[in-house]
């Protein structure tokens, strides 16, 4: 896709968001910006971006629009009734939410789109606040062929990891079998590091012995240093985690399907939250453990 001539709207510059969106204006896009709080744009928009009002503005100066919001309903918020993209953006123009949401609400969101000549994939992500910086993200997309090769020079300057799962949807269900993945993950390290202190042992020793064996992740190379460090600032907001890890479980049961281990990290993660770490990043599931230390 021509950077010279396409404008990209932005909606949601959060922890990912906003990474993303610099990299797109460092590629030489055009970028439109709509976000609830403008102080969250402030660099962006010192950068270059143009700032838009509201989501109806931003949609009729955009060719491709992208979402990067919260919850199912911030997503319903900013797509749907007359002051939303889907009533607003131009005719063949391309939408891409790349939230985390529910399957079900990407295909309507497909079929509404294509009502009206626009071209609709949901693209959540994986990699988190340093994948979205270096601009390695795994992008999981439901989609049209069409579209998606339409896109693909702008998913590449957002990620690496870039694959066209099947029609609408199946992106979001992709990315909920990567959430379930991590859930379990996240449980596992979290009992490793403490064991290894209730041991006695030098836990960042045992980090270096275990990270590049088969015990090897993403949550024990990236989160498990910062929870020895303290370090608890969200890559991924604990409450945003719980959210998607209850969209993945109420997916897997309209699937009946069981999932007993994401059940326990949800049960988990909860506890956590009414501790106060709803804000914290995912890594701060290590302070249920060290309770037993």
């Amino acid at each position: 896709m021509d950077t010279k001539n396409t404008k990209i709207g932005f909606v949601g510059t959060g922890v990912m968001g906003k990474s993303m969106a610099f990299n797109l204006q460092n590629e030489g896009y055009s970028i439109n910006i709509y976000t609830r709080t403008k102080a969250k744009a402030e660099d962006l928009l010192e950068n270059g971006a143009a700032w838009k009002n509201t989501v109806k503005e931003l949609a009729n100066d955009s060719d491709v629009i992208i979402t990067m919001v919260g919850y199912p309903s911030d997503v319903e918020e900013v797509y749907y009734g007359p002051e939303g993209i889907l009533e607003n953006a131009k005719p063949r123009s391309y939408v891409i939410d790349m939230t985390t949401s529910k399957p079900s609400l990407a295909m309507e969101i497909y079929e509404k789109a294509k009502e009206k000549n626009i071209f609709a994939l949901d693209a959540p992500v994986s990699g988190g606040d340093i994948g979205a910086k270096n601009g390695t993200l795994a992008i999981m997309i439901g989609g049209d062929q069409d579209a998606y090769e339409a896109l693909l020079p702008i998913f590449e300057v957002m990620g690496n990891n870039i694959v066209l799962q099947g029609k609408a949807g199946a992106g979001q269900y992709t990315k909920l079998a990567n959430q379930i993945a991590i859930a379990s993950n996240m449980v596992g390290v979290s009992e490793a590091i403490a064991f290894a202190k209730k041991a006695g042992l030098n836990p960042e020793r045992v980090l270096d012995s275990i990270s590049t064996g088969g015990a090897a992740s993403f949550s024990l190379s990236n989160l498990a240093p910062r929870m020895l460090k303290g370090d608890f600032a969200p890559g991924f907001y604990v409450k945003h985690f719980i959210k998607d890890m209850t969209i993945s479980l109420e997916s897997a049961k309209e699937l009946g399907f069981s999932t007993p281990g994401l059940e326990l990290s949800l049960n988990l993660y909860k506890e956590l939250a009414e501790k106060g770490e709803e804000d914290s990043g995912t890594q701060a599931l290590i302070k249920l453990f060290n309770q037993q230390l």
